[in-house]
Parts: structure tokens; C-alpha cells; sequence
């Protein structure tokens, strides 16, 4: 018997493995051009409360990898190597998601920071075409005043 895994180890994989299928689902999703930065910032926050999500699950990966130890010195070898392949099955893919969840906050933080950069230089020139427009539509000055012609080059 001491060579079994625990009641809460079993549940432990099982909570474990359901977390990691979920949360490589939210993960796989397309990533789609957005041009709100609401929508940016909405996906942002779901990652980063899968971030969080992934410190809460540590707990139970640190137990699984402890109690996998625990097991192996007391259990024959082919039954500690059959636990030790599980857990780095498990490790492995942990690592990654961890990977791919750091990977899609910066790409975001980053597209954010550039749409954000975007719409101020869009606004900036906006508002410079608005006063070029009004410039344009200014009554031009009489053909012999050569100063209002001088000072409307000047602005041109």
C-alpha cells in the first residue's frame, strides 16, 4: 500500500490535468487583429486572472511532485517510473502553458501600446488637417498686399 498513490493525489492530477485542458483551450484561441483597446485591455485581464489562476495551481503541482518522490522511494521500479512519467507529462506541460501564457501577455501589452500610440498620433493629426482645413478655406489677401501674401507663405 505504500507504494499507491494517495486519494488526494489522484484528485490532485485529476484538478490538475482539468485545469491545464481548460486553460490551453483559452489559450488556443485565434488571436485576433483588435482595434479597441477595451476589448485588449478585457482579454488582458482574462490572462492575467489566468496568471493568478496558475500561482493558485502550484500548490497542487508542488504536492503532486513531493508525494511522486515520496512514492518512488518506497515503490517498486517500474510502478515509481510509471508515476514519475505522469508527473513530468504534467511538468511538461505546465512549463509550457506557463511559457505561452507569459508570451501572450507581453505580445498584447505590447499591440496595446502601440494602438495606444496610434490613436493619439491619429487624434494629433486630425486635429492638424481640422486647422489646415480652416487655413484653406481663409479668404486670400488682395494680389498688392505684400505683406498679408508674405505672412500667408509664412503659414504655408
Amino acid at each position: 500500500f505504500d507504494s499507491l498513490p494517495p486519494e488526494h493525489y489522484r484528485e490532485t492530477v485529476s484538478t490538475i490535468l482539468v485545469w491545464i485542458q481548460q486553460s490551453e483551450t483559452k489559450l488556443s484561441m485565434p488571436q485576433v487583429a483588435v482595434a479597441e483597446y477595451e476589448i485588449m485591455e478585457q482579454r488582458l485581464g482574462e490572462l492575467k486572472a489566468l496568471q493568478s489562476s496558475l500561482q493558485e495551481q502550484q500548490k497542487g503541482l508542488n504536492y503532486l511532485s513531493t508525494t511522486v518522490e515520496d512514492m518512488s522511494r518506497k515503490a517498486p521500479a517500474e510502478v515509481s517510473q510509471k508515476h514519475r512519467s505522469e508527473i513530468e507529462v504534467i511538468l511538461g506541460r505546465w512549463k509550457k502553458l506557463s511559457a505561452q501564457l507569459v508570451e501572450h501577455c507581453q505580445k498584447l501589452e505590447e499591440r496595446m501600446t502601440k494602438l495606444q500610440r496610434f490613436q493619439n498620433d491619429t487624434k494629433t493629426l486630425k486635429k492638424w488637417m481640422a486647422e489646415v482645413d480652416v487655413f484653406l478655406k481663409e479668404e486670400w489677401p488682395a494680389l498688392g498686399d505684400s505683406e498679408a501674401l508674405e505672412k500667408q507663405l509664412d503659414q504655408c
